[in-house]
């Protein structure tokens, strides 16, 4: 496959361009590196730095290259920020996807595998797994930008055949330490787990302990960004062979609350993190636990590296080499 890839230098696309590299395919990557790191782009990977609605620059790339398809990863991902600032989200998520989409279409790329997230489920009943089936019941900005883009491939499904993505919790980093997430305001819990674990900050914060769950916390499912990006790769051979559109979620079909998580990286990292609470966050939802089933049945895949101490070990392997070497 010779893949084009927005948002190259972020942390869940530069695991797929790595993983797509890694089995012998070819990828151009675009990124403004607005939010990106240059030193995250692998280097037998071809990249342009150009923002994704920039039309003249990406038909270019476009017309230079034989395209299987576009892996459009490239947005913002921070859902409190998001509530702040929602047209920043709309603006980028949305309507500059719809800008990159209409590029491609021009150009005669019409099939797209599209990063979305499992935000867009919003609350859910206490006991269920969230199927693709799901109401949708956004809870920020930044899920209703994600909706938003979902709804304009489906109303256009004569122009494009596509798959999108619904994105569970995303954590850890690549084996070879390769790749990892780097972000000036770390959001993420195992991230922030890991800065404290290398003694980067001195304690976690724990937006609430009031939900419904068995220990007051949210509860989420969290998927090994390595395993994420192999399913990218199979979802493309997927979309390529059978020229039909899908949405699949991207989870273990496990959950974990806020404290599991504390309580097994203090198992393995002697009881190195101190923790406090304070108010839920917006847009934060109580529960997100996936139902897997339906990926499992479409594409060759199942997952590799399904352990919270592979997935945390990982992820405090590589704060450490960024902490080292100023990423």
């Amino acid at each position: 496959m010779n893949v084009l890839l927005t948002g190259g230098a972020g942390y869940i696309g530069s695991h797929a361009a790595l993983s797509l590299l890694d089995k012998g395919h070819k990828v151009h990557i675009i990124d403004d590196l607005s939010t990106g790191h240059e030193d995250l782009i692998p280097q037998k990977a071809k990249f342009t730095n150009c923002n994704i609605s920039d039309e003249n620059t990406v038909s270019d790339i476009i017309k230079s290259n034989k395209f299987d398809l576009l892996m459009h990863f490239a947005g913002y991902i921070q859902v409190e920020e998001s509530v702040r600032q929602p047209e920043k989200y709309f603006e980028n998520n949305t309507n500059n996807a719809i800008k990159l989409f209409n590029i491609c279409k021009k150009n005669n790329l019409d099939k797209i595998v599209f990063s979305s997230t499992a935000a867009a489920y919003g609350e859910v009943s206490q006991n269920k797994l969230i199927d693709e089936d799901t109401n949708l019941n956004p809870q920020s900005p930044y899920a209703e930008s994600k909706i938003k883009t979902e709804k304009f491939l489906y109303e256009n499904q004569d122009d494009f055949k596509f798959i999108i993505l619904r994105y569970f919790n995303v954590a850890g980093a690549d084996k070879k330490m390769r790749s990892g997430q780097v972000s000036k305001k770390s959001t993420h819990l195992i991230k922030i787990l890991s800065e404290v674990i290398i003694g980067k900050k001195d304690h976690i914060e724990i937006f609430g302990k009031d939900y419904d769950t068995p220990d007051g916390t949210a509860i989420r499912d969290y998927i090994h960004v390595s395993d994420l990006a192999d399913i990218h790769v199979e979802v493309s051979k997927y979309l390529l062979e059978n020229l039909e559109s899908n949405l699949f979620n991207c989870g273990y079909g496990k959950g974990f609350s806020v404290l599991d998580v504390v309580n097994a990286a203090n198992k393995i990292y002697q009881n190195k993190i101190i923790y406090k609470f304070s108010n839920r966050r917006d847009g934060d939802v109580e529960k997100l636990i996936a139902e897997t089933s339906k990926i499992l049945q479409h594409i060759d895949w199942q997952p590799k590296h399904n352990d919270l101490g592979e997935i945390i070990d990982s992820s405090v392997r590589w704060e450490k080499k960024i902490n080292e070497s100023n990423i």
